[in-house]
């Protein structure tokens, strides 16, 4: 019996960890979607935009996102068998290869995102400290990033449940600060301050509505990826209804933090004065200026622990993937293995041996990290596609509705998620996605080892002409880097 097998018969004969109830999955959702983005939030809305513009880019970002979480609420209940989320139904929509470029884009993105998180978070730290440096990327910077990163390994290994604990107690710690944030300058916002030049017409540089409407919009394009944390761990849920009420639930906590911090911060300080803050932790600079020096530090700590908690939230995530797909003959097996406590081990061990390495290369080279965690961050925007189009393959062919369900409500926000996802993609750069095809080159002998190691045949004709598409994109963009074409920075 191999390791998956192994892995797969423990789950399923219930010696696996404790199951996760709904707070532990609301919990994960809001703690991977609220990380250090929204603490730049001020400044990154008001550069681009006007108040009024900032509220219709909201709007249609509303609008989209909830479709995707619709979509994960309806194939949690649809689809109760499937579990880890947007690779599962990548693979039940679209076959074995595209489920695992699913699993293996989204792995990628998740341990390369926790490189930016634990260095940010010594970033931050010196403000206090300042040999950690403004970048985070310092020696002690890294010796401190790198105690984190295995402290944090560690209680993973301890198990997913107390690390869901964890993780729950974390998010509602830096849901504090930022509550207090909003409390805070509810209480001094001015009115008149907020209606100035309510659409940009007074300041030419911000363009047209359409134009400030999508300047708000490749802002809010990342801040809520993890919008799928609670169907990654579907497998771990105690109910799987709780699966789509927690996506629901921590969608709409999330979004209505995101409209009170970058609404609320124009009725402090006028579009100008927000566009020329720091862009880094502008939320202190707007609480300073609304309390003094002290709301300064507080948004600081609260960045801190923000960052922390989100880091803790997407090792999970980092895991949890390569863990699954590895059960299902997808990667190889060693990612499959599982310790005592029903921890993912191999997959976590794998995850940040990586994410150390990395940690050392921003230490020398910074330059090349960021080129491929800004590739990489296109790669987690295509799962997003592919599980909106499952949703509208199910509604449309009728699989898993019973004859008297209604599927059109399905059908129109399987469609809408699409579409909306494939701009998400097109709106991060279609530059950044010919790039991706290099990351998925690397993926393709891994996925063939993983195959033969099962005796099984690695790909069907169509999956060979993918693999030789995939192959070739990495090869255009990988001259066109070389000569300069293209850049990731």
């Amino acid at each position: 019996m191999s390791v998956a097998d192994k892995a797969v018969a423990t789950t399923s004969s219930g010696k696996s960890a404790g199951k996760l109830g709904l707070v532990p999955l609301v919990a994960l959702v809001v703690g991977s979607m609220i990380g250090g983005g929204i603490f730049s939030l001020p400044q990154n809305m008001a550069k681009g935009a006007s108040p009024g513009a900032v509220m219709i880019g909201w709007l249609i970002t509303g609008i989209g996102m909830l479709a995707l979480a619709f979509v994960y609420q309806g194939l949690s209940t649809r689809k109760p068998k499937l579990d880890a989320g947007p690779y599962a139904y990548a693979r039940a929509g679209f076959g074995d290869f595209v489920g695992f470029n699913s699993a293996w884009g989204y792995w990628l993105s998740a341990w390369l995102g926790n490189v930016s998180y634990v260095v940010l978070i010594f970033g931050a730290m010196s403000y206090f400290y300042p040999a950690f440096g403004a970048e985070g990327n310092t020696t002690q910077a890294i010796i401190g990033a790198s105690v984190v990163l295995w402290i944090t390994h560690a209680l993973c290994l301890m198990g997913v449940r107390q690390a869901a604990i964890f993780n729950t107690v974390t998010t509602i710690a830096k849901l504090v600060p930022i509550g207090l944030f909003i409390v805070l300058v509810f209480v001094a916002f001015n009115l008149p301050t907020f209606s100035l030049d309510f659409w940009g017409t007074a300041t030419p540089d911000l363009g047209s509505i359409m134009t400030q409407v999508k300047s708000t919009m490749l802002v809010t394009l990342w801040v809520f990826i993890g919008i799928e944390g609670a169907s990654v761990y579907s497998a771990r849920a105690a109910k799987r209804s709780d699966i789509g009420k927690a996506t629901i639930i921590g969608f709409l906590i999330a979004l209505s933090i995101y409209l009170c911090v970058s609404l609320l911060s124009f009725g402090i300080m006028g579009q100008p004065e927000l566009a020329g803050l720091p862009a880094a932790a502008s939320m202190a600079n707007v609480l300073e200026q609304t309390v003094g020096p002290w709301g300064s530090v507080l948004v600081r700590i609260g960045l801190v622990i923000s960052v922390a908690g989100a880091f803790l939230a997407w090792t999970l995530f980092a895991a949890e993937i390569p863990y699954r797909a590895a059960q299902q003959g997808m990667l190889p097996d060693v990612f499959a293995i599982e310790n005592k406590n029903g921890s993912p081990a191999g997959s976590l061990w794998i995850t940040n041996i990586f994410v150390q390495l990395f940690l050392i290369v921003t230490l020398y080279s910074d330059s090349t990290y960021l080129a491929l965690f800004y590739i990489a961050s296109t790669a987690i925007l295509v799962p997003y596609v592919l599980s909106g189009a499952y949703a509208f393959k199910l509604a449309f062919s009728g699989e898993a509705y019973g004859a008297g369900d209604k599927r059109g409500r399905d059908m129109f926000t399987g469609a809408l998620a699409t579409v909306y996802g494939a701009w998400l993609v097109y709106a991060a750069g279609p530059n950044y996605l010919l790039m991706c095809a290099i990351l998925y080159a690397v993926g393709i002998p891994v996925y063939w080892w993983a195959r033969s190691a099962r005796g099984e045949k690695a790909f069907t004709g169509v999956e060979a002409l993918m693999g030789i598409g995939i192959l070739i994109a990495a090869v255009i963009a990988g001259y066109l880097m070389w000569t300069g074409t293209i850049s990731a920075l």
